[in-house]
């Protein structure tokens, strides 16, 4: 019966076999409280319709998507041997949430089933064995890293991935690579900016139209993209407008949509105002944008990469970025962010920009120990016609400093009320964001690295009003180009 389950139709009935089997055998508790089959609705329609090995769904909130995945892989777990589905969710509680569902799955089948091949030996918040098949639904935290380790699994639902923390990439990785050869995999989300796994995760995936049905049911190592605006649900009306704006004519003609349906999106820019793209997304594109919280213009970062191609030289096995060499009598400024270095840790970057006019001339981003980072940025310093070197003082800045003072010997330290190397602090950053920013704005040109620019698309700004790189992104690159450029222009001013 599992294998019935990836058959585009039951003899007898047009319906996929799933949308067929989910109104016969599985009910759930609708927004009004009522217990009702699992019919299938217009974005689980279509999603059956696409559905491949590989998934990625976009959506608006409240589509019944994350239900009907539960269900799907519910219906997997118990009609093949030796299945094992993993559930995981951004935290805990939302994929013990999510669960419920499923034990509200397994609690409409008949007693007959119930006590007979599907009765649980386990049955709690972690999941439900069935030991006369050897099946289990098992749910997880991305919040760990380690989730999925040591597994192997058929079926993985990842769940509202746009918000999931930590090495978000590297989490997915290691539960896709716990997933068995002709497992099926559904990773969904409602948009959260336009940076993060995610995100690109979207961008890579394929779109379903380039296939037909005998390709996507093969389809390995890929995701076919899934998008469901919020107006294929039909219970999202509201009261009908008379006199709608150009821009809500327009949508109307392009989806076919109601004046009740653009009532309700009349309610959603009152209640939701920015978030209203979030929340209830309407394209694939701008849903991206307009939500997260950037500290920057994505459009304006955009253009400048798709710009720029490899750097003409490069050293240190590729991490050393070359773009200009130093001129004869120039003046340059090294900037310098830190990190805890080794195999494991975090990156140092150092940027090398022209004094006169700030273009980047090289970029060196590389996990390295303070002594190396030292040695590095010295040489580079040398070879730029003895440039200043300006460290960001804070954590293992102290070391690197010392390091080219005693070890290196190198004297054209910046220096910050006599203390040498640059202060990053709560009065210093919010100046040093901005003035990236209106580089960016007004003269984006004189960045020529992509690592840098990439950066810049996942610098974000936080609900506690402090600013970093989101959650499994990098932001070395960017705090030292920042110190080179607060630097210039203070060294400018001086002149």
């Amino acid at each position: 019966m599992g294998e019935l389950l990836n058959h585009p139709t039951i003899q007898g009935d047009n319906r996929p076999p799933f949308i067929f089997l989910a109104h016969e055998l599985l009910h759930i508790r609708d927004r009004f409280g009522a217990k009702r089959p699992l019919t299938a609705n217009a974005a689980q329609r279509a999603y059956e319709e696409n559905r491949a090995a590989g998934n990625i769904v976009l959506k608006a909130r409240q589509m019944g998507i994350t239900t009907w995945i539960a269900g799907r892989f519910f219906l997997k777990t118990i009609t093949s041997r030796g299945t094992l589905t993993v559930l995981v969710a951004q935290t805990r509680d939302a994929a013990e949430a999510i669960f419920k569902i499923v034990q509200k799955f397994w609690e409409g089948l008949d007693e007959e089933l119930r006590e007979g091949a599907l009765k649980r030996s386990v049955a709690n918040v972690g999941g439900m064995r069935f030991p006369a098949l050897d099946s289990e639904f098992r749910v997880l935290s991305a919040s760990d890293p380690n989730a999925g380790r040591g597994l192997s699994m058929q079926n993985l639902h990842c769940s509202e991935v746009a918000r999931w923390t930590g090495n978000a990439a590297a989490t997915l990785a290691g539960l896709r690579a716990a997933l068995a050869p002709g497992g099926e995999c559904v990773l969904e989300s409602t948009p959260n900016g336009a940076y993060g796994c995610f995100y690109e995760e979207w961008i890579k995936s394929i779109d379903p139209g380039n296939l037909d049905s005998d390709q996507r049911r093969v389809l390995s190592g890929a995701s076919v993209r899934h998008f469901f605006p919020w107006w294929l649900e039909e219970a999202y009306t509201g009261s009908p407008v008379a006199d709608p704006t150009p821009e809500e004519t327009e949508l109307m003609a392009r989806h076919s949509l109601t004046p009740e349906q653009i009532g309700f999106r009349r309610g959603l820019e009152a209640s939701y105002q920015r978030l209203r793209s979030q929340e209830y997304t309407e394209d694939p594109e701008t849903c991206f944008r307009a939500t997260g919280d950037c500290c920057f213009d994505i459009d304006a970062i955009d253009t400048r990469l798709a710009e720029l191609g490899p750097p003409p030289n490069t050293r240190r096995g590729g991490a050393l970025h070359l773009w200009l060499p130093p001129l004869p009598g120039g003046k340059y400024i090294v900037g310098v962010d830190t990190a805890g270095g080794g195999t494991d840790g975090d990156f140092a970057a150092v940027q090398v920009i022209d004094l006169e006019s700030g273009l980047q001339c090289a970029e060196l981003q590389e996990r390295l120990k303070t002594i190396d980072l030292a040695r590095a940025a010295a040489e580079l310093a040398r070879e730029y016609n003895h440039a200043v070197i300006a460290v960001e003082r804070n954590n293992h800045g102290s070391g690197v400093l010392a390091h080219l003072q005693s070890v290196e010997s190198y004297t054209n330290l910046y220096a910050n009320a006599g203390e040498p190397g640059w202060p990053t602090n709560t009065a210093t950053k919010p100046l040093m964001v901005s003035r990236m920013g209106a580089i960016l704005a007004e003269s984006p040109g004189i960045f020529l690295s992509s690592r840098l620019l990439a950066e810049c698309r996942t610098f974000v700004a936080f609900a506690n009003g402090r600013t970093g790189a989101a959650s499994g992104s990098h932001d070395d690159c960017f705090m030292a180009m920042a110190v080179a450029q607060s630097v210039r222009r203070e060294l400018l001013a001086g002149k």
